[in-house]
């Protein structure tokens, strides 16, 4: 099935209506660091300080501002040309199988890509302000500032000034080198130089930006150092597809836990007969128990040197973390050459099952069972997932209960998208 896009209509950006009125300072960039942001206008969008009613109430009517504000600002970008190639002409198809992997072409995106600047042995490693971050960004390539709107509601602002007196701002950017359709970043307090590292506070961030998009098909990802972040600045990734990801559609079992341990209420499963294991963490009584939860295991994993990259799935309420293995494979000569020629690096979206690839060849030949020996490659082996899976449980207060030992059967259940409300072979974005 091949897949093409039809784009949303344009919003005209706050930069082509109030550039010539915004006062200039700084390093005469207009970028994000120090020099410039403090003495900047940028727009704001305010989220829901306590979206509960979002993950409670799944029949209740999401709004579309949120994806309509993006997408459109995201498009303004590209009509300014800001871009490195155009990610809308790149052909994309479902490959025939059980689980329906994404394959997109991308040819040269790696030769255009920015290349990495560190180690990738280590998965936590100081911030260098001499190499590449964030702060570099010129600020024509921010959507709007990301922040809480200390209520119930959410807002947007065209313009207000910087605020930078007691907290670093967040900031939604484009991804100059996009993989699909609305490829954006998400950037917690930005000034503040953190490395590519997840606390408790920026992953909640990421789980509010997925509440507020409240669509099943945008979903946020993370990369850690030595997982295939090319960038050592803390940031997430997102961008909005109209196709249910492989995982979403694999099968999963449910891990009993004591009842001691689940007063946060958040599920624990695992992935089975998926190429990569992988826990999912859903619901929980609110986001920051959900948040908590999930973060306090990446917090072991990058404190241990283990890593892994993370999918925020259906508007917050799921999770998928998946520590990895690839990249130290790579370097032990234990991956297979005609892998290698596919110059495939499998992060967050190439797990998940959207697979960009930079051969035409490639491309043509796509199969699932192709998709799957490369996934196989990441996967932690079953013996080192169960004891990663025990060090990450006792990180995040988990008590796995002895009724799983005592279960004869392993009961399966699919992780549930809603259809797409398009024909068959064509995504739309709304």
């Amino acid at each position: 099935m091949k897949l093409t896009i039809k784009r949303v209509p344009t919003v005209v950006s706050n930069y082509q209506e109030d550039a010539g009125e915004r006062p200039r300072g700084g390093c005469g960039r207009n970028c994000l660091g120090h020099c410039c942001l403090p003495v900047s206008e940028l727009p704001v969008y305010a989220f829901k300080a306590n979206p509960t009613k979002l993950l409670l109430q799944e029949d209740a009517v999401p709004t579309d501002f949120f994806i309509n504000l993006l997408l459109g600002q995201w498009e303004d970008r590209m009509t300014q040309g800001l871009f490195r190639y155009d990610v809308t002409a790149c052909e994309t198809k479902v490959i025939p199988g059980n689980l329906g992997f994404v394959a997109q072409l991308n040819e040269g995106r790696h030769l255009k890509k920015r290349p990495t600047e560190f180690r990738v042995d280590r998965v936590l490693q100081p911030f260098d302000s001499a190499k590449f971050n964030f702060t570099k960004v010129g600020q024509e390539e921010v959507l709007f500032q990301f922040e809480n709107s200390g209520s119930d509601d959410s807002y947007f602002l065209r313009s207000a000034a910087v605020s930078v007196a007691d907290r670093a701002p967040n900031v939604v950017a484009i991804n100059v080198s996009p993989i699909e359709y609305g490829h954006v970043l998400l950037i917690p307090r930005v000034l503040d130089h953190v490395p590519q590292r997840i606390d408790q506070e920026s992953f909640l961030l990421a789980l509010h930006m997925a509440a507020e998009a409240a669509s099943p098909y945008f979903r946020l990802g993370y990369n850690s150092l030595g997982a295939f972040a090319t960038i050592n600045h803390l940031h997430f990734q997102a961008y909005y597809l109209t196709v249910p990801f492989p995982v979403e559609k694999a099968a999963t079992q449910r891990i009993p836990l004591a009842e001691g341990g689940i007063k946060s209420g958040v599920k624990v499963s695992k992935l089975m007969n998926y190429p990569v294991r992988g826990l999912v963490f859903e619901e929980g009584n609110t986001l920051n128990d959900l948040a908590n939860v999930v973060s306090s295991a990446c917090i072991w994993l990058q404190d241990n040197n283990v890593p892994c990259n993370v999918l925020i799935s259906d508007s917050g309420r799921k999770i998928f973390l998946f520590p990895q293995c690839y990249a130290e494979k790579q370097a032990l000569g234990e991956v297979s050459q005609e892998l290698l020629d596919t110059q495939v690096n499998p992060a967050v979206w190439e797990i998940s099952g959207h697979i960009v690839l930079k051969r035409r060849d490639d491309y043509e030949e796509a199969s699932e069972a192709s998709a799957w020996r490369l996934l196989a490659e990441v996967s932690l082996s079953e013996a080192r997932f169960e004891e990663v899976k025990a060090y990450i449980f006792d990180a995040a207060c988990l008590v796995q209960s002895q009724a799983e030992e005592e279960t004869d059967e392993a009961i399966y259940a699919p992780v549930l998208v809603g259809p797409s409300a398009v024909g068959e072979g064509c995504l739309v974005i709304p």
